[in-house]
């Protein structure tokens, strides 16, 4: 729904891109992540910035989709145009555009 593609996948590891972001997920059964994950309230304090081009765009086409953005596209004073989804467990995504 957010547009990321799959572009590498492991028996315990997948990287998702959005442009030239990407974002490793990695199995939760592994010792380490498997007792961080049961640490609360996950997603506390958690941001994590995403920058794309036509955020505006981007933003209508997740609306259209059924998704529910915290807030809407806003410029900031320091030039930056951001609008924030929060996603189940509470983390925050922060797509934003250099404006």
């Amino acid at each position: 729904m957010l547009g990321f593609e799959i572009s590498r996948q492991t028996e315990d590891m997948i990287v998702a891109k959005l442009g030239d972001f990407e974002l490793h997920c990695h199995d939760q059964t592994t010792v380490k992540f498997k007792e961080e994950s049961k640490i609360e309230p996950k997603g506390a304090g958690v941001f994590i910035y995403i920058e794309i081009d036509g955020i505006d765009k981007y933003h209508k086409s997740l609306v259209d989709k059924g998704l529910s953005a915290s807030s809407e596209p806003r410029n900031w004073p320091w030039g930056n145009r951001k609008f924030v989804i929060r996603d189940p467990d509470g983390y925050k995504l922060v797509f934003y555009e250099k404006i």
